[in-house]
């Protein structure tokens, strides 16, 4: 009995990065589009298109209590550090999927599994 890690793929690693890094400008469309189309190609690409559309999903939900919070004025700060943590964060996982590490996103609801 022998477990071995495969490594992914120059192929998968792009496409990941690129999923990653879609996340800033088209929210949840990109990881969705490739986990629909992917998870079945590549284990890698599957988990990390799942985290990366966890993490989409995680912003929205947020994003929809700071409009609520608007107001009341703590919205617009929020809505500002949302869009700082899509930002960091996307490129974090753009940079350690990029290397082909397995990235998880902190403070992510993990809604699909």
């Amino acid at each position: 009995m022998s477990t071995e890690i495969t490594v992914p793929s120059n192929d998968d690693k792009n496409i990941v990065t690129i999923t990653h890094l879609g996340g800033i400008l088209f929210s949840f469309i990109p990881s969705l589009i490739v986990w629909l189309l992917k998870k079945d190609d590549s284990e890698y690409i599957a988990a990390q298109a799942k985290e990366a559309l966890n993490f989409q999903i995680t912003l929205l939900l947020a994003q929809f209590v700071a409009y609520v919070l608007i107001f009341i004025l703590v919205g617009f700060l929020l809505l500002g550090l949302i869009w700082i943590f899509n930002i960091v964060f996307c490129i974090i996982a753009a940079i350690s999927s990029s290397k082909g590490e397995y990235y998880r996103y902190p403070l992510t609801l993990r809604l699909i599994n």
